[in-house]
């Protein structure tokens, strides 16, 4: 198959349904002092965070709903189900029944169902990476892809590089028309580098860039809009302006509204650009995840206006 051809279409995304400020947060500026952490709400990107009373199997497929939905897509006609999540409820003697309860939510039980864990915050980014082969190796024709994730302790709600938030996303990677080409993908990693006390690298997302953007003839600038994970302003501002690019093309606001959703950033932050009117058609656009030692980047480029999607 032509992989110029792969479509990802119908982005959404399920916040917790319990909105909070970060000020009613209980301990948020103890663990703020604990952490060295100036309490300035503006300077990090305090503001909301979204959590869930729901399980996770629920709000996975609340999401999916809404995928499903947004394309006009019969669940019955989905070949295959990319499930991610940081860490799966229970073990292998519950994950076979929570994987029933995503599908029955979803109102099918004919997936083929693949799990996607251990990238961390890149999970969803590596989910779309299968998605994508299954699609381009023909095959399937249509995979849903969702990730879900939520705080277990509220006590680690907030870390040194982000205020976490519940939440899930997903989309369709099809073979047919859609709103966005998935141009392709590309993954850099430093083994050396991936326990949790490692800074995010640079120089792995200008790895990832040059991958995606050089043999096309494109530059970092070329892309109108990245998006990220919303972590803490400084870190993510930092991190992608020694990756080549500018402030104008980053995704800030949602750091504040929403949160860190894990994984599901970079779609979140995908649905509110568009709805706010600014994914162009024709344009290009950077779906990227970094954590220590890896980095995963998905280029996307909306359907042109003249195609009719």
């Amino acid at each position: 198959m032509n992989q110029g051809h792969i479509q990802l279409s119908s982005p959404a995304y399920e916040l917790g349904e319990n909105e909070t400020d970060h000020s009613d947060l209980p301990g948020l500026l103890e663990q703020a002092e604990r952490l060295g952490m100036p309490p300035r709400a503006e300077l990090w990107g305090w503001g909301k965070v979204h959590r869930t009373e729901l399980p996770l199997e629920e709000l996975a497929a609340r999401c999916g709903r809404a995928v499903l939905a947004g394309s006009g897509t019969d669940p019955a006609d989905v070949d295959a189900l990319v499930l991610c999540c940081t860490g799966f409820p229970g073990d292998a003697e519950t994950h076979g029944g929570f994987v029933q309860a995503v599908l029955a939510g979803l109102g099918t039980n004919n997936h083929d169902v693949v799990g996607v864990t251990l990238n961390r915050c890149t999970n969803l980014l590596a989910g779309l990476v299968v998605a994508r082969s299954l699609v381009a190796g023909g095959s399937h024709r249509r995979v849903l892809v969702l990730t879900v994730d939520r705080v277990t302790d509220e006590a680690r709600r907030m870390t040194g590089f982000a205020l976490f938030s519940d939440g899930a996303a997903g989309c369709l990677v099809t073979d047919g028309a859609g709103e966005y080409t998935l141009v392709d993908t590309a993954t850099a990693h430093d083994t050396s580098r991936m326990d949790w006390s490692e800074e995010i690298s640079s120089e792995l997302s200008r790895r990832v860039n040059d991958t995606l953007l050089t043999p096309r003839g494109m530059k970092p600038s070329d892309i109108d809009g990245v998006l990220h994970t919303n972590v803490f302003k400084p870190v993510v501002t930092m991190k992608e302006l020694q990756a080549g690019f500018k402030p104008a093309q980053l995704s800030l606001d949602n750091i504040e509204r929403v949160g860190h959703c894990f994984a599901a950033d970079p779609l979140i932050n995908l649905v509110d650009r568009n709805r706010e009117g600014r994914v162009r058609h024709g344009r290009h656009y950077l779906l990227a995840a970094s954590v220590p030692g890896s980095r995963v980047g998905v280029l996307l480029q909306r359907t042109p206006a003249e195609s009719g999607h």
